[in-house]
């Protein structure tokens, strides 16, 4: 198989987002970074039609705008493979928006798939090897290896035939319009803006003590000091448990920092001064300055709050076996814990407490409520 050609000048773009408006499907895929740079980023995108497999640099600092108009045109079906990160990726870096989203990771879930990595459903029903040795590859590098740019390349080049066997037992199972509604709802997700001290996105925070947090904070503001200088992913100048184990013993000298679970000899040379300095700046932190990790109101146990959950989750367990579906895909426990919660009690309390998706509400719901009540 030949080698795709790469887009990398505004005139290419242009010319090939003008082609892409002809076809009814096209599959979609991109390639980041997020293994080997502080900020992640798109490195790369592969597009196929039924005839043809092309792929596009961003990197090169082409503008990507006239793929904006094909890619929000709901009347042309995008196909992915595990859209979500996807999507949100593409919003971020070039404000582009995906409609007509057909996504086979999710229809191979609600087919109850065990394994539904794209690799495991082109093996089962195409018997394609995909060549997973470049998944983390570092897609920012240039010019691109062969087998890098092959790889890219498989990642859509099946996804036509992929849809056209998932769809038609969708139909048979009548899940069409399940996985319809999920797309749906994908299409509109988006990363999150974080504000904020970093401590309340790290695991574990609120296991620590104002001035063990005091102390955490001031870590994290070096680590991302330090990615950032170096430019690389946070986990690769310290992992997140050393960080925590940091926090709470609160070393003040080398020998003690080389106590640290995961602080071998070498990170003690490399970093040991500067962590004992983010240290003691915690440390030294007024006691009026001190952060609190906030709690969220607490909730008393309710035995028959308690009694239905257990109720849910055994009739969701029955229910996931008769439809071969794993269970989190049917319904996930944080919406059965706000139906054991609140307890609607009709169908029209389901649909103004609007905890479940239509397609739960319509395939499941009038079992839900006689489980509730």
């Amino acid at each position: 198989m030949s080698l795709p050609p790469i887009l990398v000048t505004d005139e290419q773009i242009a010319e090939f987002a003008s082609e892409l408006e002809t076809y009814p499907v096209i599959a979609v895929d991109l390639e980041a970074d997020s293994m080997h740079n502080y900020q992640e980023k798109v490195c790369l995108l592969q597009f196929s039609t039924p005839d043809t497999t092309v792929l596009i640099d961003p990197l090169s600092g082409a503008d990507l705008a006239p793929l904006k108009p094909v890619l929000a045109n709901p009347d042309i079906r995008k196909i992915f493979h595990a859209a979500d990160y996807d999507i949100r990726c593409l919003a971020r870096d070039f404000d582009i928006e995906i409609k007509g989203l057909f996504d086979t990771m999710i229809s191979s879930q609600f087919l109850g798939e065990e394994h539904f990595g794209l690799a495991d459903v082109l093996k089962k029903y195409f018997s394609v090897e995909l060549d997973k040795q470049y998944q983390r590859s570092d897609w920012s590098r240039r010019p691109l290896p062969e087998g890098m740019i092959r790889y890219a390349a498989a990642d859509t080049a099946y996804l036509h035939r992929l849809v056209e066997v998932l769809e038609q037992q969708l139909v048979q199972k009548g899940r069409l319009e399940w996985v319809q509604e999920e797309f749906s709802l994908l299409e509109k997700v988006r990363f999150a803006v974080h504000e904020g001290p970093e401590f309340l996105r790290f695991k574990g925070a609120g296991t620590l003590r104002p001035r063990q947090l005091a102390v955490l904070e001031s870590l994290l503001e070096w680590r991302t000091t330090e990615a950032q200088r170096r430019d690389c992913p946070l986990y690769k100048i310290l992992g997140n448990k050393t960080l925590l184990e940091l926090s709470q013993v609160m070393p003040q000298d080398l020998p003690q920092l080389g106590t640290i679970n995961g602080m071998p000899e070498r990170l003690v040379d490399r970093y040991g001064r500067k962590l004992l300095h983010a240290i003691s700046q915690g440390l030294n932190l007024p006691e009026a300055e001190l952060p609190v990790y906030p709690r969220g109101e607490r909730r008393e146990k309710d035995p028959q709050v308690e009694q239905r959950m257990s109720n849910l989750k055994t009739w969701r367990a029955k229910a996931a076996k008769v439809l071969e579906l794993d269970p989190g895909v049917l319904i996930n426990n944080a919406t059965m814990d706000e139906l054991a919660r609140k307890q609607p009690r009709t169908e029209g309390d389901l649909v103004q407490m609007g905890l479940l998706k239509n397609w739960q509400r319509k395939e499941l719901g009038k079992e839900i409520l006689q489980v509730l009540n």
